[in-house]
C-alpha cells in the first residue's frame, strides 16, 4: 500500500509532520492534556493552546478569531449553518436556495428542511459547471432565508463566483453560506472582504488531522444561527462539549503551514495539474470537466471515452484516486455533479478524479500518465465498441462464430459475447464489455466455463449463482442480468 501513488488529495490529506508534533504535546502527562473548561493550570495551559489555535485558523481565511467556531468537520458545519439557520429564521420566511452539485453534507440537511415545510429553489450550473449570479438573484424571494453556494466544488474544481453570490444576498437580506472546505489552505481567501456569513472548513483537507473543522460565523450573524446541540456552553453554545484540544491544535498548525506555503504551493500544484491534463488530453477521447472556469489548482476531473471509471481506477491498482467524491464512492451511480454538468451517464462514469497536493512531484505526474495510458487501450481494446476478436484460422475452420449482446452505447454496462461453435460444442468464447470491474470479472470467468458446453446447455446457471461464485457485491447483482441477457441472446442462433 505504502508504494501506490496517492493522487486523491480532495479526498483527504497526510497530517504534516509538524502538525502530528503539535498533537502528540496535548495529549500525555507532561502535555497540554487538561480539559480546556477548568480553572486550573491544566485547563488554562489547553486553553491557551485552543485559543492560539483560533487566531491562526482565522489569520488563513481572513476572519476574526471570535468568529471561528470548532466543530467535528465540514459535514457538521454544513449542517449547522443551514439547519441552524433556517429553523432560527422560520418566523420570516421558509425558502432556500443552493445548487445542484453541492456536497452531500449540504444537499441532505437541504432535503431535511424540505420535509419540514420549506421549499428549495435548486440551481443547476452551466456547461463549464458554475452557477451564474444572476440565476442565484432569480431564484431569491421575498421570504428567502439562506443560500448556500460552494466555493470550490469537491469532485470538478470549479470555483464559483462567491463574491457576486454574497453580494446579491446582502443586497436582500439574505444570509449566505458557502462550503469552503475545497478552497482553505489551496486558495488566498478574505472572508472579511466578502459578504458571506457562514463558512464551513475542515482541517483534512489542509494536512491537519480527521475529526476537526470550523464554522466561520460573521460578527453580527450569531443571531441568525440556532444551536443543533445542548449541554454546555462551549464554542459561544454554538457546539457544546469539551473541546479536542490536539484536534484543534493539530488543525491550528495546519492552517499556519498552509498559510505559509500558499504562494508556493499554489503555482507549483497548477504547473503540475498543467502537465497531467497535457498528457491525458494526448491520449485522445478526454475531456477535463470544467475545462473553461476557474478551478482548484491541482485538481482535475477527466472524462475518459469509450471505458468505464470504475474498471479504469481498478486497473490502476497502483495509484489511488477516485471516480467521484469520496462521500458518493459506496454509490452505484454516476456522479450526480457530471451528471448536472450535462455529462451522459456513460461519460459520467468514465471519469476520474486526479487531485494533487504536497507531496506530489513531477515524476509522480509522468508515473501516472504512463499507467493511465497503459490501462486505457487495454479497456479500449475490451470495449464492444472495438472491432470483433479474431479466431486462429486452425480454430476457426469447420467451426461458426455466434453473437450476442445486451446494454449498449450509452448505457452504463454493455456486454457482448462472441462463441466460436463446432458442431455441438462451444470450443472457445470471448467477450467485449463496457462494465464494471465486477461484471467484466464475470463475463471472464463465464468464458471459461462456457468451452466444451454443448448447445442444449448453453448458461451455465444463474446471475446469483454467478455472483456467488465470484465474490459479486449484492449491489452488482443487476449489472450480471445483462450479462445473462448478453448470453440469451447467442440462443437463437446455437439452437
Amino acid at each position: 500500500m505504502n508504494a501506490a501513488l496517492y493522487l486523491d488529495y480532495a479526498a483527504t490529506t497526510p497530517v504534516d509532520p509538524l502538525v502530528a508534533q503539535a498533537m502528540s504535546e496535548c495529549l500525555t502527562v507532561g502535555g497540554d492534556f487538561g480539559n480546556p473548561s477548568s480553572a486550573h493550570a491544566y485547563g488554562v495551559s489547553a486553553a491557551l493552546r485552543i485559543e492560539q489555535a483560533r487566531a491562526q485558523v482565522a489569520a488563513l481565511v481572513g476572519a476574526q478569531p471570535q468568529e471561528i467556531v470548532f466543530t467535528s468537520g465540514a459535514t457538521e458545519s454544513n449542517n449547522l449553518a443551514i439547519l441552524g439557520c433556517a429553523r432560527a429564521n422560520a418566523d420570516r420566511g421558509r425558502h432556500l436556495v443552493s445548487a445542484r452539485t453541492e456536497h452531500r453534507s449540504v444537499l441532505d440537511p437541504m432535503r431535511r428542511l424540505e420535509k419540514e415545510g420549506f421549499s428549495i429553489s435548486w440551481l443547476t450550473p452551466g456547461p463549464a459547471g458554475r452557477i451564474e449570479p444572476h440565476r442565484v438573484a432569480a431564484a431569491l424571494r421575498d421570504d428567502s432565508v439562506l443560500a448556500s453556494v460552494m466555493y470550490a466544488n469537491n469532485e470538478t474544481g470549479v470555483l464559483e463566483d462567491v463574491a457576486a453570490i454574497g453580494a446579491l444576498c446582502r443586497e436582500r437580506g439574505v444570509a449566505f453560506h458557502s462550503d469552503c472546505a475545497q478552497a482553505a489552505g489551496k486558495l488566498p481567501l478574505r472572508l472579511d472582504e466578502l459578504a458571506i456569513d457562514f463558512a464551513s472548513f475542515t482541517a483534512h483537507k489542509l494536512y491537519g488531522p480527521k475529526g476537526v473543522g470550523a464554522l466561520y460565523v460573521r460578527s453580527g450573524a450569531r443571531g441568525q444561527l440556532q444551536a443543533l446541540m445542548y449541554g454546555g456552553g462551549q464554542e459561544r453554545s454554538l457546539r457544546p462539549g469539551t473541546l479536542a484540544t490536539h484536534q484543534i491544535v493539530g488543525f491550528g498548525v495546519a492552517c499556519e503551514l498552509a498559510a505559509r506555503l500558499l504562494p508556493r504551493e499554489s503555482v507549483r500544484l497548477g504547473s503540475l495539474g498543467e502537465r497531467l491534463w497535457a498528457g491525458l488530453q494526448a491520449l485522445g477521447g478526454t475531456h477535463l470537466n470544467g475545462a473553461t472556469a476557474p478551478r482548484v489548482p491541482g485538481l482535475l476531473n477527466v472524462s475518459f471515452e469509450g471505458v468505464q471509471g470504475e474498471s479504469l481506477v481498478d486497473g490502476l491498482d497502483g495509484i489511488a484516486l477516485s471516480t467521484t467524491a469520496a462521500c458518493s464512492s459506496d454509490s452505484p451511480d454516476p456522479s450526480y455533479v457530471l451528471r448536472a454538468l450535462g455529462r451522459d451517464v456513460q461519460l459520467a462514469q468514465s471519469s476520474l478524479r486526479f487531485s494533487l497536493g504536497r507531496f506530489t512531484e513531477a515524476s509522480d505526474i509522468d508515473r501516472a500518465l504512463q499507467a493511465v495510458r497503459q490501462e486505457l487501450a487495454r479497456l479500449r481494446a475490451l470495449s464492444p465498441a472495438a472491432a470483433a476478436p479474431a479466431w486462429p484460422a486452425e480454430r476457426a475452420s469447420g467451426a461458426s462464430v455466434v453473437t450476442g449482446e445486451a446494454g449498449g452505447p450509452g448505457q452504463d454496462t454493455w456486454i457482448r459475447f462472441h462463441l466460436l461453435i463446432a458442431g455441438d460444442t462451444v470450443k472457445e468464447a470471448r467477450f467485449l464489455a463496457f462494465a464494471c470491474p465486477h461484471t467484466m470479472d464475470v463475463a471472464s470467468w463465464l468464458c471459461g466455463e462456457l468451452r466444451g458446453r454443448s448447445r442444449s446447455a448453453l448458461i451455465p446457471g444463474a446471475p446469483a449463482e454467478w455472483a456467488a461464485a465470484r465474490g459479486t457485491p449484492a449491489e452488482k447483482l443487476g449489472r450480471l442480468l445483462i450479462v445473462e441477457d448478453a448470453l440469451r441472446a447467442c440462443l437463437p442462433q446455437v439452437n
